[in-house]
């Protein structure tokens, strides 16, 4: 049975710090890229960062420079670290294995004093 396990979420002041974890079974992780997209309220699910198999990464401009996106094969889980977090990083966060193509349940992000 597929899981992806979201982790990490919470309630952060404005210029605070969050680690999110995804904690990946059932799947061959390693071969997988994982992404992590956020949705926030009356908007669309976007991609925020993306690791593929091979380690190589990539962000979208609006994180660039605050997020960086890690993977552990040893421990099949994905990371987001997340710096200088603003009050519209607020939003769920979700882990997505695209050769599996499987979502995680999500885990909730609040940035705000």
């Amino acid at each position: 049975q597929v899981q992806l396990v979201e982790s990490g979420g919470g309630l952060v002041q404005p210029g605070g710090s969050l680690r999110l974890s995804c904690a990946a079974s059932g799947i061959i992780f390693s071969i997988n890229d994982m992404d992590w997209y956020r949705q926030a309220p009356g908007k669309e699910r976007e991609l925020v960062a993306t690791i593929r198999s091979n380690g190589n990464t990539a962000y979208a401009d609006s994180v660039k420079g605050r997020f960086t996106i890690s993977r552990d094969n040893t421990k099949n889980t994905t990371y987001l670290q997340m710096n200088s977090l603003k009050p519209e990083d607020t939003a769920v966060y979700y882990c997505y294995a695209r050769l599996a193509q499987y979502w995680g349940q999500g885990t909730q992000v609040t940035v705000s004093s």
